[in-house]
């Protein structure tokens, strides 16, 4: 059996405030937003315009706002992290530092014993992400 043929695949982040958490992930990755004044419940976060082919054509980030909202509570507790995004980068401690200035912050949880990867939560509390 074939498979569907993609244009894009987009990885969409429920959260208490979709502007304010495309934010984050722009300034983050260095990508550009793309939003629409008719629908500001949805952003969209893109690659840069100049980024090579496949990667700017296939991967977006897009943030929705949610009424009533509730951050997960991983590692445990009563609501479950719907999405974990894993940032494969060549160095964690020369990236860190625009994660942070982007707004995330470090996850008191640490499951990482070897620290291959490091563990945070972005800017409104919506997601955790690892680099």
């Amino acid at each position: 059996m074939a498979g569907i043929t993609a244009r894009r695949v987009v990885v969409a982040l429920d959260c208490p405030d979709a502007r304010e958490l495309a934010e984050f992930y722009a300034a983050m990755l260095g990508w550009r937003i793309r939003d629409d004044a008719e629908y500001s419940a949805w952003v969209d976060v893109l690659p840069p315009e100049d980024e090579p082919g496949a990667v700017a054509l296939a991967l977006a980030l897009a943030c929705q706002t949610v009424p009533d909202f509730r951050a997960p509570t991983w590692p445990e507790g009563p609501i479950a992290t719907q999405v974990h995004l894993d940032f494969y980068v060549d160095s964690i401690a020369d990236s860190e530092p625009a994660v942070l200035a982007a707004g995330a912050r470090r996850h008191d949880h640490q499951p990482s014993s070897d620290g291959r990867f490091v563990v945070y939560l972005d800017a409104v509390g919506a997601s955790v992400l690892s680099l």
